[in-house]
């Protein structure tokens, strides 16, 4: 049986998330039924991770094995000539059959965008989160450097998340110049947080081995109070240590995070 590994983009405005529910269309029973179609047998599709409802990936991974022996760009081109266009297959290739998308990743990179401006965006209104008031850039991006290296993470963790350890390490955490499209954005724009006054966007850039359930979205939320001026940078340190959810800041929509890339 051959094994395959999938990058797929997928808009998940219209989806309950990648994990297949009793009710409502995700990212995942599409692919499946797509594969039940090409393989003629129910084929299991495992992933990297599991966004939530609204959340949009550029590069989450996958993985399957199909009984037909088939090459890997046939199977591209099959899926997305079954998959509707918020969801495209960007790559296939041959893997191990032990090839498992989610334990043998060694790190993830999410992005969350802001909208910072009066007037929001009609275009922008299903990526990014629309804030009114001017944000600290600068005070935002010190805050979010004190997420980077190994902690507890347990104050930002959303509900409903089990798990056996909150602990986790976070190699990347900065907030990246405004201006920047959906696409991947340049490395040396994560060194930067200098707005462009031409733009309204504000990018947070997050790369560690894993996260808990709503973690990017609660340290999102977090650093905007940072940027509101509610606390300084240093509050984000407390929070850590206090390992408490409420503690922190409020969980940011979910429509401004992508999974950017999964590293192997």
């Amino acid at each position: 049986m051959p094994t395959f590994k999938i990058t797929v983009a997928y808009d998940g405005t219209d989806f309950v998330g990648w994990q297949r529910q009793a009710s409502g269309v995700s990212v995942q029973s599409l692919l499946e039924d797509a594969l039940r179609e090409l393989d003629g047998r129910d084929v299991a599709v495992a992933s990297a991770g599991r966004t939530d409802a609204g959340v949009h990936a550029l590069g989450q991974v996958a993985g399957f094995s199909l009984a037909r022996s088939i090459e890997a760009d046939a199977v591209l081109r099959a899926l997305n000539a079954r998959l509707p266009d918020s969801v495209r297959v960007l790559a296939a290739d041959d893997a191990a059959d032990t090839f498992h998308p989610r334990f043998d990743a060694r790190a993830k990179r999410y992005r969350y965008r802001i909208w910072n401006g009066m007037i929001g965006s009609p275009f922008e209104r299903r990526y990014a989160w629309h804030i009114q008031e001017r944000l600290d850039v600068e005070a935002m991006d010190a805050a979010a450097r004190m997420v980077e290296g190994r902690h507890d993470f347990a104050a930002f963790q959303g509900s409903g998340g089990a798990t056996r350890t909150t602990v986790r390490e976070i190699f990347v955490s900065r907030i990246a110049d405004c201006g920047l499209g959906i696409g991947p954005a340049p490395e040396s724009v994560i060194e930067s947080a200098i707005r462009d006054p031409k733009s309204a966007i504000l990018v947070y850039e997050v790369t560690g081995t894993g996260f808990l359930r709503h973690m990017v979205r609660a340290i999102a939320g977090t650093l905007v109070e940072v940027g509101r001026g509610r606390h300084r940078p240093e509050w984000i340190a407390d929070v850590i240590a206090s390992a408490d959810r409420a503690a922190a800041g409020p969980t940011a929509p979910a429509h401004g995070l992508f999974l950017v890339a999964v590293d192997y």
